[in-house]
């Protein structure tokens, strides 16, 4: 009697009629690779789906349509995972992944102050809207982008600060120039993996042109009209310069060796 029983509960999950089928998989994995030193905010924003008529709650304080990751600064390359949902529903309101938001932070110095940010972001479409490859076979789309320090001079004493800037590699179809990342087709996500893999490029560079003359050991800061000129553009004079201030309190007149 036992044995039989368990082949009617087998045959009966087989069709479906005690809930045993596998539910559909509504979500992907978000991995992104950090170099050392960075600190990540991630946000995953969803809206009404395409033809839904509801419209969002009008926020009071709360983002439910919102789902925000912090990654803290970490002395080495480090790897951030999260499992993202592609459709959430707020209210009644069917929602779905629209896009998801990266802030980066990183650091330049030791000083408190010493940070940088940039800004990036992926965004989810659906299949009607792009005309682009399918995911790869291997289920692992990767995506790259590259960060910079570009150093400039500020205030009275000339001291070197620096701006970070990231920009993207390569991407699945054209992203926003300004912005690391790319975009992706919701209905190709489920069940798969994003790898967004974010690089520090080894050189830094000026931030403005014609501010600063490169020699072999490094770069010279313009002198402009004089000392206090804050601007101080080159105008093609290339012999004469002033003292930077290095982040470590020395006055040199090479970033970033202090030595010919």
């Amino acid at each position: 009697m036992f044995r039989q029983i368990c082949r009617a509960g087998l045959a009966l999950c087989v069709m479906g009629l005690w809930g045993c089928t596998a539910r559909p998989v509504d979500s992907f994995t978000l991995e992104v690779d950090l170099p050392a030193e960075f600190e990540l905010k991630t946000a995953a924003n969803y809206r009404p789906a395409t033809g839904e008529l509801c419209t969002l709650p009008r926020r009071r304080g709360k983002r439910p349509e919102r789902k925000v990751f912090f990654t803290e600064f970490t002395p080495v390359a480090s790897r951030v995972s999260y499992q993202l949902p592609l459709t959430e529903t707020v209210d009644g309101c069917p929602l779905v992944l629209r896009n998801v938001a990266f802030d980066f932070n990183a650091k330049w110095g030791k000083r408190s102050t010493d940070v940088g940010g940039a800004f990036g972001g992926i965004s989810i479409r659906d299949l009607s809207e792009m005309d682009r490859p399918g995911m790869p076979e291997s289920g692992v789309q990767e995506l790259s982008g590259q960060c910079q320090w570009l150093f400039r001079t500020a205030g009275p004493q000339h001291a070197i600060i620096k701006v970070l800037k990231c920009e993207p590699l390569s991407a699945v179809d054209p992203p926003d120039k300004s912005r690391t990342g790319g975009g992706l087709v919701r209905g190709e996500l489920a069940g798969k993996k994003v790898r967004v893999k974010i690089s520090l490029a080894a050189e830094e560079l000026p931030y403005m042109g014609d501010n600063w003359v490169r020699f072999p050991n490094g770069w010279k800061r313009c002198l402009g009209d004089n000392f206090e000129d804050l601007y101080a553009f080159c105008n093609g004079n290339t012999v004469d310069f002033k003292p930077i201030k290095m982040p470590d309190g020395r006055i040199c007149e090479l970033y970033p060796t202090c030595t010919e």
